[in-house]
């Protein structure tokens, strides 16, 4: 299938799809016109990439993981490292939740002393 039926099978725009060959996580043949030309497969493979984008993984991530995936939900199979990979990218994600709430606090801090600020100078100019 070309690229354009994969896109409208998987709902995946078409540059996306093209990202994602660039990142090594979808292989299509080239007839000789230099189409690309998608088995059967890459429906399921893009369903299974997006899943896992959606868990917060990199395509880096992914293109390591991906050998170890089967399935639409996907699965992942016990594959060496896997589970060291996942772990290395939750730690992050928790890193950078740590640091939101980190600078949510602080705006709502600033939000908090601006606005009682400008109560105050209202109250004394009155």
């Amino acid at each position: 299938m070309l690229i354009g039926n994969l896109s409208r099978r998987t709902g995946v725009r078409t540059h996306q799809l093209r990202y994602y060959e660039a990142q090594g996580l979808l292989r299509p043949e080239r007839r000789a016109s230099g189409y690309r030309e998608y088995t059967e497969d890459a429906v399921l493979t893009v369903h299974q990439i997006r899943k896992l984008l959606d868990a917060g993984l990199s395509t880096e991530d992914i293109a390591y993981l991906l050998p170890c995936v089967t399935g639409p939900e996907p699965e992942l199979a016990p594959c060496a490292e896997l589970v060291d990979t996942m772990r290395q990218r939750l730690t992050t994600i928790d890193e950078q939740i740590d640091t939101l709430t980190r600078s949510r606090r602080a705006l709502h801090h600033y939000i908090e002393t601006t606005e009682r600020h400008a109560r105050e100078t209202a109250t004394a100019d009155a």
